[in-house]
């Protein structure tokens, strides 16, 4: 906008005067944000409606209140990143490509003081390179970014990228945040970088003094748990090396910090993934006699990443022999957890763990898998990704290779195991289902049987229902929990074949697992009903029938939902013989009814409507 269209603007706005800066930065050409519209370009004004004609994406010629835009619309400068993406597209796209640091600081020069908080940096260069190119792009360019001495990098992201007045080094900019901060768990990462920054460079700054401050955080601070501290003590080690120090001289040591076996597997839980080899050499070197039986520990308590480490190591250190064995009784144990079976499945096919895995892949496995895949479900307390499923999914081969040894009985219960089990979806069950029955074509019988059966409804009063679904969530939120608690705390004991309490606890499983897929199959059947449907033309759920029985003794009946029998007071469930008998009939007409060795003759005197009683 010229002067002269602002001061015609004012002039009828006096209230815009003090926006005349904004107004007069609003002109043809410039580029700006929208709060809704997002990245646009002013291409004119039309004086005669006094509107500003805008190219946003997707919506072109656009006409806009100027006033109204004070607000809205952000003018950027002619060097915001996103502005050169249009004018100067070779340069950025170049700039991408080769040189992200330099993109940043070109893009910093753009903000007041040369700064800009990481939220902001992050959201333009998306929109400059595109959402999906955008996040693969930016976490090389990072490590690029934090390298260059002119960036100030910041350590959260409501804080500030700024462009330096003079450039400091990586190693300098890291000892300075190691010197502002108290914080342990800060000093340890920043002297990580440092061990990674300095490399075989000339070292810079004082490293003996960063060195005697993270011993003395590995050492005396309280805000550290056991695995932070011992990799506080591993950083603290490789710092040592650089500068000439003997790490022996050092307290306390790597080996001291593990020196209870017993705290191993704690410890392991929490350890970095680029720790872990490093870790379990450690362990080797400091438990020279048991080292091999702690192994084993953490590779069953194992997760992710360390699960491979663990077995690699044991088999470089020539336990492969053992660890068949281990992973045979485990899984005849049903001890075989999910990680382990995740790791069994992806290399089942590895030449390097042939001899290893060959005995393994059985139906036995599937039957661990559908398991640890049930209870991984029951225990999770949100709808998240269970990866033992997804590979059962997306490996088409997996279920073939782990039925090829099955006799037709024995994948007829594991398709059964599948169909109530908690961890899929309906339509991965009805996939996963198609490759038993490519194999095993006898199978298709539970596909027809689980349709004719859940075509059979039941009906039932919303107070029985809530009922049920307690007692259900009952069973799988804490009596299985409870009885896998159990199960495992009577492993420990010893002998599986001379241990009452296992025998027991696993008793208690099967019945457990019973009562939670019969409840399951009648909870997917059951429709409530508020019984307003019934008549007092015939019987039916919800009527209260007036009966004369034998020779003349008179009662009264409630027919409710299938799960409402309450005998003492007369009150039956539809699905008894009594309300099967009943139902559909009209006063005057008579049944015969057997309960036990007598039968009955009941004749119908009145029918009424239950809802109308309450």
């Amino acid at each position: 906008m010229n002067s002269e269209a602002v001061s015609a603007l004012i002039a009828k706005n006096p209230s815009l005067k003090a926006s005349k800066a904004q107004l007069e930065a609003m002109e043809p050409g410039s580029y700006g944000i929208h709060r809704s519209w997002g990245f646009g370009q002013i291409k004119s004004y039309d004086e005669a409606s006094q509107k500003l004609i805008i190219d946003f994406t997707g919506k072109k010629a656009h006409p806009m209140d100027p006033a109204f835009c004070i607000g809205t619309l952000q003018i950027l400068p002619a060097n915001h990143l996103l502005v050169r993406k249009q004018t100067e597209p070779e340069v950025i796209n170049k700039l991408i490509a080769n040189d992200p640091a330099q993109l940043l600081v070109e893009g910093l020069q753009s903000y007041p003081n040369n700064a800009a908080t990481a939220i902001e940096i992050e959201i333009t260069l998306a929109q400059v390179l595109g959402e999906e190119k955008f996040k693969k792009w930016w976490s090389t360019a990072k490590k690029a970014i934090a390298k260059d001495p002119r960036i100030a990098v910041p350590a959260k992201k409501t804080e500030c990228y700024i462009l330096r007045e003079t450039p400091v080094s990586a190693e300098d900019e890291i000892i300075e945040q190691f010197n502002g901060t108290r914080s342990a768990r800060r000093r340890i990462a920043l002297a990580e970088d440092l061990v990674a920054a300095s490399g075989s460079k000339e070292v810079k700054g004082d490293l003996n003094a960063i060195l005697t401050g993270l011993s003395e955080s590995v050492k005396d601070s309280n805000q550290l748990d056991a695995a932070e501290r011992l990799y506080g003590a591993f950083i603290r080690d490789a710092l040592a090396k650089q500068v000439g120090v003997d790490p022996a001289t050092l307290a306390p040591s790597q080996a001291e910090l593990i020196a209870n076996v017993r705290d191993l597997v704690d410890i392991a839980e929490k350890i970095p993934v680029q720790f872990q080899g490093r870790f379990l050499d450690l362990v080797k070197d400091t438990h020279p006699i048991e080292y091999r039986d702690a192994a084993f520990t953490l590779l069953k308590t194992s997760q992710g990443k360390f699960t491979t480490e663990c077995i690699n190591f044991l088999v470089e250190n020539g336990h492969s022999d053992e660890l068949a064995t281990a992973l045979k009784r485990w899984q005849i144990e049903q001890n075989l957890r999910a990680p382990v079976l995740l790791w069994i499945v992806k290399n089942r096919h590895s030449k390097k763990f042939a001899k290893l895995l060959n005995d393994l892949i059985t139906p036995r496995l599937l039957s661990a898998i559908f398991f640890a895949i049930d209870y991984e479900a029951l225990q999770a307390a949100s709808a998240r990704r269970i990866p033992l499923g997804d590979i059962l999914s997306e490996d088409t081969d997996l279920i073939a290779d782990l039925l090829s040894t099955a006799d037709p009985e024995t994948a007829r219960d594991l398709a059964n195991a599948l169909m109530l089990n908690q961890g899929f979806e309906e339509l991965t069950k009805k996939s996963l289902l198609a490759r038993f029955i490519k194999i095993f074509p006898g199978i298709q019988s539970i596909v027809a049987k689980d349709a004719e059966s859940n075509e059979e409804q039941l009906l039932v009063s919303r107070d029985s229902y809530e009922t049920k679904r307690v007692e259900y969530e009952t069973i799988v939120s804490k009596k299985i929990p409870e009885n896998s608690k159990a199960i495992a705390t009577a492993r420990e004991h010893g002998d599986l074949k001379e241990n009452s309490e296992y025998k027991m606890a696993k008793q208690d499983q099967s019945i457990l697992m019973a009562q939670k897929s019969q409840l399951e199959k009648e909870l997917s059947r059951a429709r409530i009903t508020d019984f307003k449907e019934a008549t007092s033309e015939q019987v039916s759920v919800g009527s209260i029938v007036e009966v004369t029985v034998g020779a003349g003794k008179a009662a009264k009946y409630t027919l409710l939902g299938a799960w409402d029998s309450v005998p003492e007071k007369n009150i039956l469930s539809y699905k008894t013989p009594l309300g099967l008998a009943l139902l559909g009939k009209k006063s005057g007409d008579s049944v015969k009814v057997k309960i036990g060795t007598s039968e009955e003759t009941y004749t119908i005197k009145s029918i009424g409507r239950y809802i109308e009683t309450l």
